[in-house]
């Protein structure tokens, strides 16, 4: 079987998959669950023999004309380089497990068969745009995505939180693909052609009339799509969706195709050093900005949705500086350790009964429940703070290597001003990243307080001594599965992938290698500081809400702990919490951090109030003006027929009376005229 053949049939798998549990959902329930888990695995498969034949080499590249249009043709095109083969195996990977962790997740939820077939159809759609070599195609399985994550963002639609989330995500992300498509075409008609191939050609050649308006109107749809300021506000409301749902869009597929887009096109990018400094303007913004707003949440989701529009702001900077390989590299690796935490996340939530941060600080011995999410969190949150010899260290001190790199004088592929920026901004972020990491890691994992009364009575056999309730054996293993590249992937491929990639170095500089990890251990014991100086607070505030229900199915038990957060808190964001080590390390930050900086506030005030009183505006020229006419033209002919009406006594006399009375009148005018008179 060919190169060419096998690519195929990795997205295909997933779609067949998809189509066929939509069908027998129903009829027949027990071929859900090997429908939804077998095509990513066999996808899996397949992906890793496509990256292995490719190796790094040369790029695989097929066509065939879609349809004949006239003028730029569409053609069904695969472009498979080392960075389409490694990203394909990463989606397919956490595909895989993410539907292997569903099965036991949602294992009661009636929903579940059109989850899981949405779920397949998602990676179809991100495997497209991976492996895609048109830009027509790519486009569609880029709209799929937008489709499919309203549909699972919504799931628990019974909540306000969840229909809000998901009508938020896809409008949000529309605004950036509007402007996106119109770049789409400007490019294809400056270069004659959707195919990715002849598109850098063009670029090389300098055949793109204006390259930084196309490349800024494609950076809009970019930063729709990877949660990317100032379009990064649909993300952290997304985390109503189910745990896996979120370890799925949030990890490796749908926010991280934006910067496998732009890691495509970075030529393009490259021509424009305005382009490049407003990318590393965006990326240094979104870095520092949502780091501060994760160590400011009480949800823990929400914590960590934070933080992947942080690492996206990493791989958004690595491009800035002109480094594709820096970007894809940080990418596969904050892919396998965030999936990593969101799903251990899911299993910490079911356990305790809530995904309050406040709360859990509150339960002794949460550990011993979970020792499984516990253990493969701890070194989640090690690699996401960057500590040697975690995969997260490796990746992102490629970025920041990148860019000392830029700022060392080496100015060929972006501006020295875009290498300051996005040194700078990664050095803040590094310091924020290990300070919210050790906080939710404290938080979540060393409660000190009392023991919550409405707690699983796992728990109290902890206490006694006793084995502790596991969660199902189909999430727990996932997570060990997830745990190996998270501790292993950098320090392991940091030395191979410049072959698959562009060649560039991504040894780690010691500089950059000092700087990064010292900031994160000093953000690290700054936060255990404050936390150690605000235990003895823990007692006086609030415990918070705990689901009703914390020994059922653990998306049930999901769903009520999110829509129990704002009543008991009053807010979805954060809590009331004098002991949380966030409130002193931001001091008079922290309200504005908890509220994303009250961005949606301003949006309301800019966009959403002026849309809705134009709205306004127009019903009411609708119905009082454009009506009124409308109203007035049918009212003339009614009146005139009501004066009829009434001459239709139905008596002869009358009509034989009327009928001469106007002969008479007749004759009479007749006479008048032919006399002159």
């Amino acid at each position: 079987m060919t190169t060419t053949t096998l690519a195929v049939l990795v997205p295909l798998l997933p779609f067949l998959g998809a189509a066929a549990g939509l069908l027998l959902g129903r009829t027949a329930p027990g071929f859900v669950r090997p429908l939804a888990v077998l095509p990513p695995l066999a996808s899996l498969v397949l992906a890793a023999l496509v990256a292995v034949r490719q190796g790094g080499g040369t790029t695989v590249d097929a066509h065939t004309e879609l349809t004949p249009t006239g003028s730029v043709p569409i053609e069904l095109a695969l472009h498979i380089d080392g960075f389409a083969a490694l990203v394909a195996v990463l989606v397919t990977c956490v595909a895989a497990c993410v539907q292997i962790y569903s099965t036991g997740y949602l294992r009661d939820d009636p929903r579940y068969p059109s989850y899981a077939a949405l779920v397949s159809l998602f990676t179809s759609a991100m495997l497209l745009v991976v492996y895609s070599g048109d830009l027509i195609v790519l486009l569609v399985g880029w709209e799929v995505m937008g489709i499919c994550s309203y549909f699972l963002v919504g799931h628990y639609w019974e909540t306000p939180e969840a229909r809000a989330a998901s009508l938020k995500a896809f409008l949000v992300t529309k605004l950036g693909d509007v402007p996106f498509l119109i770049g789409l075409f400007a490019l294809a008609g400056d270069a004659g052609s959707f195919r990715l191939t002849r598109i850098l050609g063009a670029v090389t050649s300098g055949g793109i009339d204006h390259p930084t308006l196309v490349a800024l109107l494609l950076l809009a749809g970019v930063a729709g799509k990877s949660a990317q300021f100032p379009l990064h506000t649909w993300l952290p409301d997304a985390m109503a969706g189910p745990t896996p749902v979120s370890a799925l869009i949030h990890a490796a597929t749908m926010v991280a195709a934006g910067v496998y887009f732009i890691a495509r096109l970075l030529p393009l990018f490259e021509a424009s050093r305005a382009a490049m400094v407003v990318l590393a303007v965006m990326a240094a913004v979104t870095m520092a900005g949502s780091a501060l707003a994760a160590l400011a949440q009480d949800d823990i989701k929400r914590v960590l949705a934070y933080s992947t529009v942080g690492q996206l702001g990493y791989m958004t900077g690595a491009l800035a500086v002109g480094d594709r390989g820096a970007a894809v590299f940080h990418l596969l690796a904050h892919g396998a350790f965030k999936a990593l935490l969101f799903l251990a996340a899911g299993v910490v939530i079911h356990a305790a009964g809530t995904n309050s941060l406040a709360a859990m600080s509150r339960m002794r011995g949460l550990r011993d429940r979970v020792p499984d999410a516990y253990w493969t969190m701890t070194v989640a949150l090690l690699a996401l703070a960057a500590i040697p010899p975690f995969s997260g260290f490796f990746s992102k001190e490629s970025v920041l290597g990148a860019a000392e790199h830029v700022t060392q004088g080496h100015t060929g592929h972006a501006p020295g001003a875009a290498g300051w920026i996005v040194l700078v901004a990664g050095l803040i972020t590094a310091l924020l990243t290990a300070a919210y990491a050790a906080r939710l890691w404290l938080l979540a994992f060393r409660g000190r307080g009392t023991e919550a009364p409405d707690l699983p009575q796992a728990l109290n056999s902890v206490r006694a001594g006793e084995t502790p309730t596991r969660q199902p054996l189909s999430m727990t293993v996932v997570l060990w599965v997830l745990a190996i590249p998270s501790l292993a992937l950098g320090g392991l491929a940091y030395r191979v992938l410049p072959d698959w990639f562009d060649g560039r170095d991504l040894t780690p500089s010691l500089l950059t290698s000092i700087l990064g990890t010292g900031l994160a251990l000093v953000g690290g014991l700054l936060t255990y500081g404050a936390w150690q100086r605000g235990t003895a607070l823990a007692a006086r505030s609030p415990l918070g809400a705990v689901a009703a229900h914390p020994e059922a199915d653990a998306g049930l038990v999901e769903a009520e702990a999110i829509a129990t957060h704002r009543p008991a808190y009053g807010d979805v964001a954060s809590a009331p919490d004098p002991a949380d080590p966030g409130r002193l390390l931001l001091g008079p930050l922290h309200r504005p951090a908890a509220a994303g900086f009250h961005l949606d506030a301003l949006y309301e005030a800019l966009f959403v109030r002026p849309v809705r009183a134009g709205a306004s505006l127009v019903r009411f020229l609708d119905r009082e003006v454009v009506d009124t006419y409308v109203r007035g033209a049918a009212a003339l002919p009614r009146l005139l027929g009501a004066a009829v009406r009434r001459a239709q006594t139905g008596n002869v006399q009358t009509y034989v009376s009327a009928l001469l009375a106007g002969t008479v009148v007749l004759a009479v005018a007749v006479l008048l005229v032919a006399t002159g008179a």
